[in-house]
């Protein structure tokens, strides 16, 4: 076993001034706790945003496009800004990765919601997805880039000589100059690399060799400017059978006099250190393992200046050729620490001043052994303005996995596999991650295939199943009561789709079906117990099998992140306000902003029987919203970022979403339901995601009013639905095990699609949007 180097520990962080904080050196402070995960978003790390009331609105394969060309080219080639979405600091997406799911749809997704654990909870952005009838993971590659600025985009592939063009550090690091982070290894290149990553138990390579292999002996560590903050000598725990005088210097009698022990070396190098700085060495992974110490950003020389097959240049070969330095030398008795520590420091300013293709060029033949010899001019073909072409022109590949299939990409960039299970393993083993990868699972659509008789009544089932969420059962009513009077009576709660009188021999009920979620459950809050013309009524859910995890179906939906700072508002008339005479409990129920569990619905004996909540005797003006008048409202609980109206639900809209700055305002709002009411107004929790507005509107419209309503009974048997639920959970745990392999900094797409052949409008998709940072590597 060779000795290592004196261990040389650089610290690639100017000394910070109080009017300079760490993040204009271009590096963020991340907290890091036990194993190194990151807890923190980068400060310029790329982003998504869609506003709320874009996201009501379906998108379509078009519109997907328009974000995925910015995504990859951004302002510099001429691309703008999504018309629908807008990404935040686009020069830092690494890579775009697209999954296509066939045969899964939005309703279907809703259905097994609580089972799709990874989908739901990964991604911050949802919106629904028209389907195309076009074949998607094609389109995305054949599409061409409107407005594409050919003269601003680099073309590597044109310029670079071709011994240059395969170079490894080209391949590794592009040809453009980039920032210090840049080439910081990722927390996959510190495993591969053995950097320790963990308390290390195994020792490698030390400076002494004791009776318990080697130990450390020296240490130094600089600034960046070069200054030595750190040179001690440290004493081996255990007896010294060999110094290693001819690599380290040290003889017995300068050890002999030490009292530095390594525990105190490492508490110097802690105090020093940040935990933001950059570390810069030259085969770092051993000085970390013999200092027992774990840094997250690392930059190593012998990476940065590679050689081919995994070989590394010594720090003096480099030294002397790139530095024009001797470090090393044979007259001097060993190593000195401090000055392996300033050349390392220098190679990794020089190649991050200089980038990586000037040096190549400027080193190629000293250190790579290569002369360039003269090519033969090509002729430029006409440029294409294809998604794909464009991407290879600019260096960055795209790739498909998938089932054998008309993809419009080069044979040479497809896998092609016959199961999810090999499509997911063979995607997760790539030792380079192209930059636009999609990536096609059509095991639940072949499956759905083989029942081919049934999908109809599938998707009818689902539709209905949504319907049946929306719904309530209610009475019973006076005799003479009417439809219309039971849909002005519970519109108090939201607005009513349709109204379904089911009568008896002897009693007269409803089922009213609302066009929100939150509409069915204010109306078990509110008006379950309501007496109606000396009729005490009961409201309550539809029973079925599809109903019984209703509940919690709700009360994930209402903890999810884009509902935390949403309220949802009905506007009443002031003569159904007044009859509303809201009882404490409820008011508790209301207030309650901290539970995200829905209370159960309690009857309201209290309420008051009053001819104008009976909607009979009731000739008081419509209740009507504005974006004017809420705010004047709400604005007095905090600060409103955005308020959604409804899109032609009615002639004129009587409730809303309101959006806060932070879950404060919607607190306090709930907190002050009592009073209100008074003034006319319900709240309740948000329930309904922002994109579900449009996906309820499809799919509460998709049975036509003549039918005759029926019981909704599960069409397939037991073991079908089992099936169904197994093969979308193991669908669900494949979607996390890509989406956890992906390169952080990379845009993930995920698309839920019901055939791409097809061009119905019932059965919207769904797509999800999220950019893979570091923390959620290992959900």
């Amino acid at each position: 076993m060779k000795a290592s180097l004196s261990p040389s520990v650089t610290c690639g962080e100017k000394k910070r001034k109080n009017e300079a904080p760490a993040a204009d050196e271009g590096i963020k402070r991340l907290k890091t706790e036990e194993g190194g995960d990151l807890q923190e978003r980068p400060r310029h790390s790329a982003r998504l945003s869609v506003c709320l009331d874009r996201l009501q609105q379906p998108i379509t394969p078009a519109e997907l496009m328009e974000l995925l060309h910015f995504a990859a080219l951004g302002k510099a080639a001429g691309i703008k800004q999504p018309s629908w979405c807008r990404v935040h600091h686009q020069r830092n997406v690494s890579g775009i990765n697209v999954v296509v799911v066939e045969g899964v749809t939005q309703s279907l997704f809703y259905k097994h919601y609580l089972l799709m654990e990874h989908l739901r909870t990964s991604y911050t952005t949802r919106v629904t997805f028209t389907p195309s009838s076009n074949n998607v993971a094609s389109e995305i590659f054949r599409c061409e880039v409107p407005n594409m600025d050919f003269s601003s985009v680099s073309k590597p592939e044109e310029t670079l000589h071709t011994a240059v063009r395969h170079h490894p550090v080209i391949t590794t690091f592009g040809t453009k100059r980039r920032g210090l982070t840049a080439y910081v290894l990722s927390q996959q290149q510190l495993i591969k690399n053995r950097y320790p990553v963990k308390d290390p138990s195994i020792m490698f390579m030390f400076q002494c060799l004791t009776e318990k292999g080697y130990e450390l002996a020296r240490v130094s560590l600089v600034d960046s400017d070069g200054n030595c903050v750190l040179d001690d000598l440290v004493k081996p725990q255990n007896r010294v059978l060999n110094y290693l005088t001819q690599f380290s210097g040290i003889t017995a009698a300068m050890l002999r006099p030490v009292t530095t022990t390594l525990r105190d070396v490492q508490a110097k190098i802690r105090t020093l250190l940040p935990d933001n700085a950059v570390v810069v060495g030259h085969s770092l992974n051993n000085d970390l393992v013999a200092l027992k110490l774990i840094h997250q950003h690392v930059i190593d020389t012998s990476l940065l200046y590679r050689r081919e097959f995994g070989q590394k240049f010594k720090l003096k070969v480099l030294a002397e050729v790139v530095l024009k330095r001797q470090i090393q030398s044979e007259e001097r008795s060993g190593h000195n620490p401090t000055e392996d520590a300033v050349a390392a420091l220098e190679l990794a300013q020089y190649f991050i001043k200089a980038g990586p293709r000037q040096v190549v060029e400027l080193h190629l033949e000293e250190l790579w052994g290569y002369k360039l010899k003269e090519e033969s001019p090509k002729s430029t073909p006409a440029p294409s303005y294809r998604f794909a072409d464009i991407l290879q022109t600019t260096g960055r590949s795209p790739a498909y996995f998938g089932k054998r299939a008309d993809v419009a990409l080069d044979l040479s960039h497809q896998c092609w596999y016959s199961s999810d299970k090999e499509i997911v393993s063979s995607f997760r083993k790539q030792t380079k991650h192209p930059f636009l990868s999609v990536v096609q699972l059509s095991s639940f659509y072949n499956y759905l295939k083989r029942r081919s008789a049934n999908q109809p009544q599938l998707y009818n089932n689902m539709c209905a199943n949504l319907r049946e969420m929306c719904a309530v059962f209610a009475g019973p009513f006076p005799a003479g009561f009417s439809k219309r009077d039971v849909k002005r009576m519970f519109s108090c709660c939201g607005p009513v789709r349709r109204v379904q009188m089911l009568s008896t021999s002897v009693r007269n009920h409803a089922k009213v079906e609302f066009r929100m979620l939150e509409g069915a459950v204010l109306a078990l809050k509110v008006l379950n117990g309501l007496s109606v013309l000396g009729q005490t009524i009961k409201v309550q859910r539809p029973v079925n099998k599809s109903m019984l995890d209703l509940d919690l179906n709700l009360e994930t939906l209402m903890s999810e992140k884009l509902n935390t700072n949403r309220l949802y508002v009905v506007k009443l008339r002031h003569d159904v306000a007044q009859g509303l005479n809201i009882s404490a409990k409820l008011n508790r129920c209301l207030s309650d902003a901290n539970s995200s569990v829905l209370p159960p619905g309690r009857p309201m004996n209290g309420l008051p029987q009053t001819a104008q909540i009976n909607g009979k005797h009731s000739h008081s003006a419509k209740p009507e919203l504005s974006e004017e008048s809420v705010r004047e409202t709400f604005s007095m609980f905090g600060s409103i970022r955005s308020i959604s109206l409804p899109a032609k639900i009615a002639k004129r809209a009587f409730h809303a979403y309101i959006e806060f700055e932070d879950a404060e305002g919607k607190h306090a709002a709930l907190a002050s339901s009592g009073r209100l009411v008074e003034d006319s107004y319900l709240v309740w929790p948000s329930i309904t995601p922002p994109h579900l507005l449009s996906w309820i509107g499809l799919m509460t419209e998709s049975k036509p009013e003549q039918e005759e309503e029926e019981t909704v009974e599960d069409f397939f048997d037991g073991g079908f639905q089992d099936q169904e639920s197994s093969l979308l959970k193991k669908l669900d745990r494949r979607l996390s095990k890509v989406f956890r392999s992906l390169p952080d900094g990379t845009m993930s797409v995920v698309l839920l699609l019901e055939d791409t052949s097809s061009t119905s409008s019932d059965h919207p998709g769904l797509c999800f949007l999220e950019v893979k940072m570091e923390n959620q590597s290992r959900r």
